[in-house]
């Protein structure tokens, strides 16, 4: 192996990634450090770089503009510098750029296409094993959703009791054998975890970022949740110093990644071991580390956190309410003023617990709900399996009814004028979402009536004008052509529930 290696070309908001050989004596996670420069004729930037095993030290770089590049690279070990030069070539069809946020509530590619998140979870997919993993890219690859969350850490919880495929540090775990649905938050089960916190295990990263590169490739962004309270492992007990090691060892790999978000955590209040100094300063090091200032966001379980803080760039809710989901979007974006992500609204399934057994039209109502109030929500599925394959956490197959009425809702709104709706007060008894953009306000209506099921409505917004209407069936996934119209007009309606109507006005 040369002793420096890099590739002459990488494509514009792609990885590129200079390896360099080094000690392995003592420990190189906090013994040693590499750190990159990167520059070219619109930018500079510095990361950090990490220890990938077996003598290997790597920096990563994601480039946002085209042209000649040069780098530099800084260690305390070996030759202590590197440097190099290399091309950015155009960015190719699909490949769009990071998420950013867009006219205050919604999401757009970097590149300026609309970005409409239609998100999943799958929380410990990567943990398992490499066949259903492919099972699972292979679902996604056939659905709509363009967005899944899932963990750094393995889970422990119902329905995931078996061990990961790899653990993050070297070490060994406690002993999982005895564990069953009645004794598994006893906290004698936890004993016996033997782990160094202060040493990675590379392969464990490795096969993460494996995943997050095939993500990529299908148009996925990887909604990374770093920290969880579902841990039999002691994850979540770290002392500062440690947790702040790995927060920098993560942004370090995976940083470079166009289609990564960071969450810092799923159920923060959950995690008792940590208290909001802690999260701010997390966030804070995001802040520092991260260069391509990716989406951050934080999830609730009771309580939700502060989203007016400055470094949140949108909220990642779960619901409050048994009942109310979709409906507080609008609050919730007078109150924040940012994009509202209902992350978990409860899921389709059939298991015994509240949050997982809803079924597949309510989950569909909820979306249509949220869209319509110009919010967004994600989909998960718990339905019972034999061998508790769980989409929510294992992913794999997709059993519920949901997934394509959620790819039917996304080329609805694929068809929206501008970036995204928001909430419009066209009638008391139904939610209308127009477009957020003024530039389209009063071409564009679409009213749903979720539960509700009249059998006609009346609409008048003015003499001369002329719409297109056209009758949209939410769940059998149909749209009629309901005609042309003009002044004061009625349509017929079946009567039955998940109607909505498109009013779109002919220029």
């Amino acid at each position: 192996m040369k002793n420096c290696i890099y590739q002459d070309t990488v494509e514009r908001w792609c990885v590129f990634e200079v390896t360099v050989e080094g000690p392995t004596d003592g420990n190189p996670f906090v013994d040693y450090y590499i750190k990159g420069v990167f520059k070219g004729k619109n930018e500079e930037v510095e990361v950090d770089g990490f220890y990938d095993g077996e003598g290997i030290y790597k920096v990563r770089f994601m480039p946002s503009f085209e042209g000649d590049y040069s780098f530099k690279i800084h260690c305390n070990f070996g030759d202590k510098s590197y440097s190099g030069n290399y091309t950015v070539t155009p960015a190719s069809e699909n490949n769009h750029g990071p998420v950013r946020v867009a006219n205050t509530y919604h999401f757009a590619y970097e590149d300026g296409t609309p970005y409409y998140p239609i998100g999943t979870t799958c929380y410990v997919w990567t943990h398992q094993k490499p066949e259903l993993q492919e099972k699972t890219l292979e679902s996604l690859k056939n659905s709509a959703f363009n967005k899944i969350r899932f963990c750094i850490f393995p889970k422990h919880y119902v329905y995931n009791f078996n061990e990961p495929q790899t653990y993050p540090y070297e070490g060994t775990p406690c002993d999982s054998s005895s564990l069953t649905r009645d004794n598994f938050m006893d906290p004698k089960i936890f004993e016996g975890n033997d782990w160094d916190f202060k040493r990675f295990n590379p392969k464990h990263f490795q096969l993460i970022e494996n995943r997050i590169q095939d993500l990529m490739d299908l148009g996925i962004e990887a909604d990374i949740i770093v920290m969880h309270p579902y841990d039999r492992w002691g994850f979540s007990k770290m002392s500062a110093e440690e947790d702040d090691l790995y927060w920098k060892y993560v942004i370090a790999r995976f940083a470079a990644y166009r289609n990564v978000w960071w969450s810092l955590a799923n159920e923060y209040d959950v995690v008792h071991s940590k208290t909001i100094e802690d999260w701010q300063r997390y966030a804070s090091i995001i802040c520092e580390k991260d260069p391509y200032n990716h989406l951050h966001s934080i999830h609730n379980c009771f309580s939700f956190y502060d989203f007016s803080r400055p470094w949140i760039t949108h909220c990642s809710i779960q619901r409050v309410d048994l009942y109310k989901t979709g409906e507080l979007v609008s609050e919730w974006r007078h109150r924040y003023q940012k994009p509202v992500v209902l992350d978990e609204i409860c899921y389709e399934g059939n298991i015994e617990h509240g949050w997982g057994n809803i079924s597949g039209q309510e989950l569909v109502r909820r979306f249509w709900e949220a869209t319509c109030r110009g919010g967004y929500a994600s989909h998960g599925e718990t339905y019972l399996h034999p061998q508790d394959i769980l989409w929510w956490s294992h992913g794999g197959e997709l059993h519920g009814e949901s997934p394509e009425r959620l790819k039917f809702l996304y080329k609805i709104l694929c068809d929206v004028p501008g970036h995204g709706l928001k909430e419009y007060p066209l009638s008391w008894d139904s939610v209308t979402g127009v477009p957020e953009s003024l530039a389209y306000q009063g071409d564009y209506y679409l009213e749903y009536y979720g539960f509700s099921r009249p059998s006609f409505r009346t609409f008048y917004f003015d003499d001369t004008s002329k719409y297109q209407v056209d009758i949209i069936d939410t769940w059998n996934m149909t749209i009629t052509d309901a005609g042309i119209h003009q002044g004061k007009f009625t349509i017929n309606l079946p009567g039955r529930e998940y109607m909505a109507i498109r009013i779109r006005k002919i220029k």
